[in-house]
């Protein structure tokens, strides 16, 4: 099985937003790395961090198409 350029790309921001997930469980929302950077003066409520978030979102179902591809044996 090869991996394509935009698997990789989703693979990546799909870790990325489990690191962030991952420090909201242990440091609670305030360690929303997301809403920090990119949701201004709203938080998770911005345009941009929605967006982040929806694009994560995305990521992860295309990620299915990894854990259902057939393997090589």
């Amino acid at each position: 099985m090869s991996i394509t350029l935009l698997q990789k790309i989703a693979l990546i921001v799909t870790i990325i937003g489990a690191i962030n997930w991952g420090l909201i469980g242990l440091f609670g929302p305030e360690a929303d790395v997301v809403a920090l950077l990119f949701g201004g003066d709203n938080g998770q409520e911005g345009l941009l961090a929605r967006t982040i978030y929806t694009l994560v979102g995305i990521t992860g179902l295309i990620n299915i198409g990894l854990l259902l591809a057939p393997t090589e044996e």
